[in-house]
């Protein structure tokens, strides 16, 4: 089984923020969702990997494989196209949240963004929650 390569480590979350951000607006954007992730979770930000800032954490096992390892609850990072946010887990309601939630695109479980602003930040904090309601029901002696 192979490991992953994006584990939590000490890598300091501003410095990486302030030499990864490519613009001013980026840098304030990440700064904001540290945050709103920080009162969303009620943990600090953490480095995952090179490039996630994480919150929290839990450990989940494949349903389908073999897989498994540990992730954040809440994370972003601000890459150069967009601001990547993973804050969707897919659970029930979470599809009607992002109807209002604004000016994104999604990936499979990844919310991407140009600007905080482009976004409702109020539908932002409902999906963040049920986000991680979800994953500590699911996972509950991990988190």
């Amino acid at each position: 089984m192979s490991t992953l390569k994006t584990r939590q480590n000490d890598a300091d979350v501003s410095n990486f923020i302030m030499d990864f951000a490519t613009t001013e607006q980026k840098q304030k954007d990440s700064f904001e969702l540290i945050e709103l992730m920080k009162e969303t979770t009620g943990c600090e930000p953490r480095m995952w990997g090179e490039s996630i800032i994480g919150f929290g954490q839990y450990h989940y096992k494949s349903e389908r494989s073999r897989q498994e390892g540990d992730w954040p609850l809440l994370g972003f990072s601000p890459r150069k196209a967009a601001i990547s946010l993973y804050v969707y887990s897919g659970c029930a309601g979470q599809e009607d949240l992002l109807k209002d939630l604004g000016k994104f695109k999604m990936g499979k479980a990844c919310i991407y963004i140009k600007k905080l602003e482009d976004i409702d930040q109020q539908q932002l904090k409902i999906l963040m929650k049920s986000t991680v309601e979800f994953l500590k029901n699911k996972y509950p002696d991990n988190c």
